[in-house]
């Protein structure tokens, strides 16, 4: 018998079903007319693991009954692309195709210029995810062609909604309040480990249930350190460790943020990966508390381009180990989000 993980048994059936991005999908919120009206276009999806990306392509591609097709851009490349072109031309009059491509960051120019004609003529709908900004990753030619929709972690109430879900799930043959119920100790441990992240709620809910049955706060904590044993540079431990890194360093924890960084280091992880997002914690997590953080993060990136692996492995420690003692505040992130927001309005 197949152990389906937990996050892929509660991925919802419906929209109405689906927990976060109501800024998208709420009551008269423009992704959600879209779909109403059929009068969906190519998209780009923009947002941390676990926020829904890939499952909101599912979902959509339901609503407008379209043939959907999901890939990988880690594995998948340009003939992958030529089969989904040709099904999709055979069926053009009949159903549309939604290519979901995961990670579309990950696609050098080449290949994402390939795709090019076949989305400017409609021959397929792209629905790109990346945790990324597009902007940087994603050719201005396609970039003009779709639309941004930028995704958000999930809020702490959204995860609750999650958590009892898990637990439902776990305990079915328990009845009423006491198959969703969780300590607050161990509800609030589970909100701040996710990060917004509601597949790392699920993992780590499934990972405490397996082992011990119970789910209590020295529980969790176990199973957490025996769940990050494991790395995989195309998995999504690829995105958990990272995490765990940003949120080790914003913990002010140097010897959690070095483990994490050793774990990717020896996984033969990307250098120039784990670099930019010390630059993007220096400007979003230390800001003018430190203004010289995002110096030394630059100084990181251009040794790991210049250096390498192994030498620039002395680099990244150096940086997260200031990043992590650096004093922190978001003040001029959190101001430049709510500026962002009132453009918007």
């Amino acid at each position: 018998m197949i152990d389906v993980p937990l996050a892929d048994r509660l991925r919802p059936k419906t929209l109405k079903d689906f927990v976060g991005q109501r800024h998208l999908v709420g009551l008269d919120k423009p992704l959600l007319l879209s779909i109403q009206k059929k009068t969906l276009h190519s998209m780009i999806f923009w947002g941390p693991p676990g926020c829904g990306k890939t499952t909101l392509a599912r979902l959509i591609a339901q609503e407008m009954e379209a043939n959907f097709v999901g890939l990988s851009a880690v594995s998948c490349g340009k003939a992958d692309i030529k089969k989904v072109v040709a099904e999709a031309k055979a069926t053009l009059f009949q159903q549309q195709t939604i290519l979901f491509l995961d990670e579309i960051h990950r696609f050098n120019k080449l290949q994402q210029d390939y795709l090019l004609p076949f989305v400017e003529t409609g021959t397929l709908t792209l629905i790109g995810a990346t945790t990324e900004n597009p902007s940087f990753t994603v050719i201005s030619p396609l970039l003009s062609r779709c639309q941004i929709f930028v995704l958000e972690p999930l809020s702490q109430s959204e995860l609750i909604q999650i958590i009892k879900l898990g637990l439902k799930a776990l305990n079915p043959h328990l009845r009423g309040e006491r198959s969703s119920h969780l300590g607050g100790d161990a509800r609030d441990f589970l909100i701040e480990f996710s990060n917004g992240d509601a597949r790392q709620v699920l993992n780590l809910l499934e990972a405490t249930h397996k082992l011990y049955k119970t789910i209590t706060l020295k529980n969790l904590k176990n199973a957490l350190q025996s769940k990050f044993l494991r790395y995989d540079r195309g998995g999504e431990e690829h995105f958990n460790t990272i995490s765990s890194l940003i949120k080790s360093m914003r913990a002010s924890d140097p010897d959690a943020a070095l483990y994490y960084l050793a774990r990717m280091v020896n996984a033969g992880e990307d250098p120039l990966f784990i670099a930019r997002r010390m630059v993007v914690f220096a400007s979003e997590d230390i800001g003018m508390a430190q203004p010289t953080a995002l110096v030394v993060a630059n100084d990181v990136f251009r040794a790991c381009e210049t250096i390498g692996y192994p030498e620039c492995q002395e680099n990244l420690a150096h940086g997260v180990v200031y990043l992590s003692l650096a004093k922190k505040d978001r003040s001029a992130y959190d101001a430049y989000m709510k500026a962002l927001e009132d453009v918007k309005k």
